[in-house]
Parts: C-alpha cells; sequence; structure tokens
C-alpha cells in the first residue's frame, strides 16, 4: 500500500512537472513570435492549429526549429531543399529559387509560382492566384514521426525476438516480459474471439502491427517537450489509409456467404430483402469511415482540450488561473494515457470484427 501511494506521488509530481515544462515552453515560443505586440490578446486558435497541424519542420522555441526536407516533383524534374529557406515565413513572401524554378511556403503548403511571377498573389479568400502545387514528396513531421515510430516498433520486436532466440527455456527476458502479455492480450482477446481460432494466425501480424502502430504513433504524439512528436493519428489521411488498408483486407477475405447475407439475406420475406439490400451494402463503407473519424476525432479532440487548458493561463494572466489550468492539463494528460491504448486497442479489435464477419460460414 505504500509502495503504491509513494508510485502514484511520483506519478502526480512528474506530471505536474511535464506539464509546467509544455506550458514554459509554449510560453516561450509565443512570446519570441510575438516580440513588441504584448498587447495583443492570446491568439488560443493559431497556437491550437500550429500544434496539431502538419508542417516542414519541427518548432522547438522561438526562432529554433529543426528543418525537414522539401521533396517537390516539378515540370522540370525533382527539386529539394531544407525548409528552413523558408526561414519560418508560411505567408508566401519568402521565395526559394531552384533551377529558374520560384517555390513559396503558404500555410505549409509548397506552392511554385508561375513562370515570371516575383511574388504570390492572392484572392479575397487568400488563396494563391499565380502559383499551383507540384508534387510533393516532402518529409513532414507527420511522415518522421511515422518513420520514428516504424522504427521503434522493429526495434522493439527485433529485441522480443533475440530475447527468445537466447532463452533455453523460451522463458521471456528483457522487454519481452513487457510484450509478451500484450501480444497474448490482442491474440486471446481480439483475434481469437472475432475471426475464430482455424483462421486467426494469417491476420496476427497485420492485427499486432495495426496495434502498436498506432498506439506508439498516439504516445508520440502525447509528449509537446518532446522535439519531434506529432499529431499524425489526428491526421485524417493517416487514419483514412489505415481503414482503408483494413477495407482491403475484409473485401479480399470475404466468403460467398458474407455477400449473400448482405445483398440477399437469407430467411426473410422479399420485400424486407430489397428493403434491406442497400442498408447493408452502404454499411460495408460505412464501416471504414466509421474507423476513420473515430481515431480521428478522440486524438484530435485531447490535443485541443490540453492546448485550450494552457491557454487559459496566457489568456487571463493570473497565477490562480494558471495553477487551476495546470491541475486539470495533469488530469486530462492521465485520461489520455488511457485514450491513446484504447484508441489502438478498439481499431484493432474493429478491424478483426470485420474480417471475422467476412470469413463466416453459412450455418
Amino acid at each position: 500500500m505504500k509502495t503504491t501511494y509513494f508510485t502514484t506521488l511520483k506519478s502526480l509530481v512528474f506530471g505536474v512537472f511535464f506539464i509546467l515544462v509544455s506550458t514554459t515552453t509554449f510560453a516561450a515560443s509565443k512570446g519570441d513570435s510575438e516580440g513588441s505586440k504584448e498587447d495583443q490578446p492570446f491568439d488560443t486558435k493559431e497556437l491550437i492549429f500550429h500544434h496539431i497541424t502538419d508542417s516542414h519542420s519541427f518548432h522547438v522555441a522561438g526562432d529554433f526549429s529543426v528543418p525537414l526536407p522539401v521533396i517537390l516533383w516539378t515540370d522540370n524534374g525533382l527539386v529539394t531543399f531544407m525548409s528552413s529557406e523558408f526561414h519560418h515565413d508560411v505567408e508566401g513572401k519568402t521565395i526559394v529559387e531552384r533551377n529558374g524554378q520560384r517555390f513559396v511556403n503558404i500555410h505549409e503548403k509548397i506552392y511554385q509560382l508561375d513562370q515570371g511571377a516575383g511574388t504570390a498573389t492572392f484572392d479575397e479568400a487568400h488563396h494563391a492566384t499565380n502559383a499551383g502545387r507540384p508534387m510533393d514528396f516532402s518529409i513532414t513531421k507527420n511522415v518522421f514521426s511515422m518513420f520514428l515510430s516504424l522504427a521503434i516498433i522493429l526495434l522493439i520486436f527485433l529485441s522480443t525476438a533475440r530475447s527468445y532466440k537466447k532463452s533455453d527455456n523460451n522463458l521471456p527476458s528483457g522487454i519481452a516480459k513487457f510484450m509478451e502479455p500484450i501480444i497474448l492480450f490482442i491474440r486471446d482477446e481480439v483475434a481469437i474471439p472475432n475471426i475464430g481460432e482455424k483462421k486467426y494466425a494469417k491476420y496476427m501480424p497485420f492485427l499486432l502491427t495495426l496495434f502498436f502502430f498506432i498506439w506508439i504513433n498516439n504516445v508520440i504524439g502525447l509528449i509537446p517537450v518532446f522535439p519531434f512528436s506529432s499529431n499524425l493519428s489526428g491526421n485524417i489521411a493517416f487514419t483514412v489509409t489505415l481503414a482503408l488498408i483494413t477495407f482491403i483486407i475484409t473485401l479480399f477475405s470475404s466468403k460467398k456467404y458474407y455477400w449473400k447475407h448482405m445483398l440477399w439475406m437469407p430467411g426473410l420475406p422479399v420485400p424486407m430483402k430489397i428493403f434491406l439490400a442497400p442498408i447493408e451494402f452502404m454499411g460495408m463503407f460505412i464501416k471504414p469511415i466509421a474507423l476513420t473519424i473515430r481515431l480521428f476525432a478522440n486524438i484530435t479532440a485531447g490535443h485541443i482540450i490540453v492546448l485550450s487548458l494552457i491557454s487559459l493561463t496566457f489568456i487571463f494572466k493570473n497565477y490562480f488561473v494558471g495553477v487551476g489550468s495546470v491541475i486539470f492539463v495533469v488530469f486530462i494528460s492521465v485520461i489520455e494515457v488511457l485514450v491513446v491504448a484504447i484508441q489502438a486497442y478498439i481499431f484493432t479489435m474493429l478491424s478483426a470484427l470485420y474480417f471475422g464477419q467476412a470469413l463466416e460460414e453459412e450455418h
């Protein structure tokens, strides 16, 4: 009991320290960027969108950023340069010239200016009127975070496999002691109940990869003071891709009974079959949409809540509000630690459920 008490106390102290460092980082960042504009109201919207959207560099504090490579394919071929060439400009004022072509950064999207254009011009909606989008293969912070999570996954699983290989009695050691219960949980509580004991093994590699890939990326995005953190799971393109992979595997795994049950349900009157067939067919596409929105919305909402609470300190400029916001942020952050794992579990479980429905035999 005493050990549990001190463990909880240490966790809370670490949490408060973590949030205070995060708050200080945000304050330094905001203060340096505003300079002499101290009298201007704090822009919460700018802060939130700055941290949850993708960008071409990792902003650490003030004018210090870690640049990332910009890789473009234009009519004249491949163009590469570092994002630091834009000097933190996202308004399209700084022009980078390569191979006789001019590029600008407009709200973290790279545009190529039309031939002869000396600067970017905008319409009333602030859309560039004299620039087009080249094919962009840049390593943005979301892409970098994805590669980082893949490296972590490889390191974890290779280390786990190596520990089993070295073990004479096939007992886990080191990191394998942590990994084995999770892997067995995915197998015994997710794959077998939803897919079936005879067919689950074929889908285990995908389900394990899916779970750890989402979970690790969620954890990385939870650490705002980590220099290379990003909101990858809060990017709808990322969640769409994962849901689309699940959808494709479901289609290629489907049996005859799956389509029969969907398009012409057995055991029902013909008028009811005609009524339910389009609904069931639409449901086939609604499932991946539900997967996409659930992960995207939950992760993004968590980031927005934490950043909004931190912003209260700078909006009211009051110590009591600051202390209160830190307490609430610690509370929300503890919940977020659970949410990032739960969302990975739900995505994996629903994917296994869809596979099981597609593999169901007629009975």
